[in-house]
C-alpha cells in the first residue's frame, strides 16, 4: 500500500465515521474507495465492516447523553440487531461472490434513494402518532435492518431512522443515538463472523478503524451543524459512482 492510498482510505474512514455518527451512510465513502484501489467486492466489505466498528461505537458513545432512559427500547431492539447481523454476515459468507457483486449495486442506488428520501421520512414521520415502543411490527423491522446490515450495511442507519420515526413518539435526536448502538451491535457481531471464519485486510481495517473513531467522535459533537443537503449529495454521488465501477466491472 502506498502512502496516498493510505492516505486516501484514511481519509475516508474519517468521512465514514462522520456521517454514520449523523445520517447513517458511511459505508458509501469507504466501500467505493476500496473499489476504486482495486480491492475485491467481498474483502472490501468484510474489512471495511470491521473497520468501521470503533467508528459507530465512538458516535454511539458521542450520543451517550440522549441514551439515557432508554435501556429497555437498547434491550429489546438490541436482541434483534444481534440476531440480524449474525444472518446478514452469514449470508455473506455462504452465498457465492458472484451474488454479492450482482446485487450490491441494487443495494446501493436503493440506499442513495433512501438518503435523498431522509428529509420527506422525516417530515412524515413526525407527523404519525407513534407508539412508545412500536410494537411487533419495528421489532421485525429491526431484525430485517439488521440481516441488511450485516450482509453490506450502506444507509442501514438511514433505515432504521424511518422505522424509528414511523413507529415510535420520540425526538430525534434520541433516536438517532438509538440508532447508533443498534448499528455498533449488527456490525460488531458481523465483524467477530468476519474475523473468525473470513479474510481480511488488516491494513485496510486498521486505517479505517482509525479514521472511523475520529470522524465518530467529530460527527457526534460538530455533525448536527453540517449543511445536511450537501453531505447527502456527496454520500448519493459517491454511492452512484461505486455502483457504476461495480457495474462496468
Amino acid at each position: 500500500m502506498d502512502p496516498l492510498e493510505a492516505v486516501a482510505i484514511g481519509g475516508a474512514g474519517i468521512a465514514a465515521g462522520a456521517i454514520n455518527a449523523v445520517v447513517g451512510s458511511g459505508t458509501l465513502i469507504t466501500f467505493p474507495t476500496l473499489l476504486a484501489f482495486g480491492y475485491p467486492p467481498v474483502l472490501a466489505n468484510v474489512s471495511n465492516n470491521v473497520g468501521l466498528v470503533p467508528g459507530v461505537l465512538s458516535g454511539a458513545y458521542g450520543y451517550r447523553r440522549e441514551l439515557k432512559g432508554q435501556r429497555a427500547r437498547l434491550i429489546r431492539f438490541g436482541a434483534a440487531s444481534l440476531v440480524g447481523g449474525l444472518v446478514g454476515a452469514l449470508l455473506l459468507l455462504q452465498l457465492p461472490a458472484e451474488a454479492f457483486q450482482s446485487v450490491v449495486p441494487v443495494l446501493i442506488l436503493t440506499a442513495c434513494v433512501l438518503v435523498l428520501l431522509q428529509p420527506r421520512l422525516s417530515r412524515w414521520a413526525q407527523q404519525r402518532q407513534a407508539r412508545e415502543d412500536g410494537g411487533i411490527p419495528l421489532w421485525l423491522g429491526v431484525l430485517g435492518t439488521g440481516v441488511y446490515g450485516g450482509y453490506f450495511g450502506a444507509a442501514q442507519g438511514v433505515l432504521l431512522m424511518g422505522l424509528f420515526g414511523t413507529f415510535i413518539r420520540d425526538t430525534m435526536q434520541r433516536l438517532n443515538a438509538m440508532k447508533n448502538v443498534l448499528a455498533s451491535i449488527v456490525n460488531g457481531v458481523a465483524a467477530v463472523v468476519f474475523i473468525a471464519v473470513s479474510e481480511v485486510d488488516w491494513a485496510v481495517a486498521g486505517l479505517i478503524a482509525a479514521g472511523s473513531t475520529v470522524g465518530g467522535l467529530l460527527g457526534s459533537k460538530v455533525g448536527r451543524n453540517l449543511p445536511p443537503t450537501v453531505l447527502r449529495w456527496v454520500i448519493v454521488v459517491v454511492g452512484t459512482t461505486a455502483s457504476v465501477i461495480m457495474i462496468v466491472r
